[in-house]
């Protein structure tokens, strides 16, 4: 006989303030990641709109708040913009190498330069060598790290200049946290990351890339909807943005990244691991 699956219990966090919506609270429900089955059990859930932090699953379920949206690109309809093909050119020559996850010392050095840059007042701001690694290294699903390494003269791989923590789920691809040098003379290299992703996925004959969270009207979400065609999570399942509504969110988005004179700070972009201080495991209602 089969032993049946057990089923997860669920969770919730304490409120806190929202790092996205000023004046707005945030909590979340969530679940252990752990056994045999956590690969499964991370798929579905990914699909259903949680996200991952080492060995927990969640997803925001806020009092009189919908406005965090699970967001993915379908890869295999995906059509560079101008600009992305741009970004894709000017960076195509970095070497991508897909690591196991353990972190490094000199992964570890271009987060903290990436976060005193981008997210100075972030929740990561303060985290330690022994945080990153647990950041990377907790993990009961299938993750890798990509290492972005721009080329010596040789051709061997040099200095790096990017990574990603990624997911391969059944689906897809889930990028759980990005970060680049952003003092390098190549622009756009967090969307090339991007880019590179949904070509991943292409090549590897998975549809989507999850891009975790987007929220309409917090200024540091919106680069997410300039990947077309773009696919939302709502009450009747997944359904893709119509060209006109990112034709909008595009150009909303590109009127406030002009009117923004510096990069918002606060708890950092979607899908930061905050660590697991703030998954207490007293059952949800």
């Amino acid at each position: 006989m089969t032993a049946p699956v057990r089923f997860p219990r669920f969770y919730v966090t304490s409120p806190a303030p929202c790092p996205y919506l000023p004046g707005k609270t945030e909590r979340k429900v969530f679940t252990e990641l752990k056994g045999a089955h956590a690969d499964g059990l991370n798929d579905a859930l990914g699909r259903i709109g949680f996200r991952r932090s080492q060995t927990v699953a969640y997803r925001p379920s806020c009092s009189n708040c919908q406005a965090c949206i699970s967001v993915r690109v379908v890869a295999g309809l995906f059509r560079p913009s101008s600009t992305q093909k741009r970004i894709l050119k000017r960076n195509d020559d970095l070497i991508a190498t897909e690591c196991r996850p353990w972190a490094t010392a000199e992964q570890f050095e271009l987060l903290q330069a990436y976060l005193s840059s981008r997210h100075p007042g972030g929740g990561m701001a303060s985290m330690e060598e022994t945080d990153y690694a647990d950041m990377v290294e907790h993990t009961p699903v299938s993750t890798h790290v990509i290492e972005y390494r721009e080329p010596n003269a040789d051709g061997t791989p040099g200095r790096l200049i990017g990574a990603c923590l990624t997911d391969r789920q059944g689906d897809g691809l889930s990028m759980i946290y990005s970060f680049f040098d952003t003092d390098s003379e190549r622009n756009g290299l967090g969307n090339y990351i991007i880019l590179d992703h949904i070509r991943r996925a292409m090549d590897q004959g998975l549809p989507y890339v999850y891009l975790g969270y987007w929220v309409e009207g917090s200024a540091r979400m919106q680069y997410k909807v300039r990947y077309r065609p773009l696919e939302r999570l709502g009450p009747d399942g997944w359904q893709m943005m119509t060209a006109e509504e990112q034709d909008r969110l595009i150009a909303a988005a590109s009127n406030t990244r002009r009117a923004t004179s510096q990069v918002p700070q606060g708890s950092g972009k979607d899908g930061t691991p905050g660590g697991q201080q703030q998954y207490s495991f007293a059952e949800a209602e």
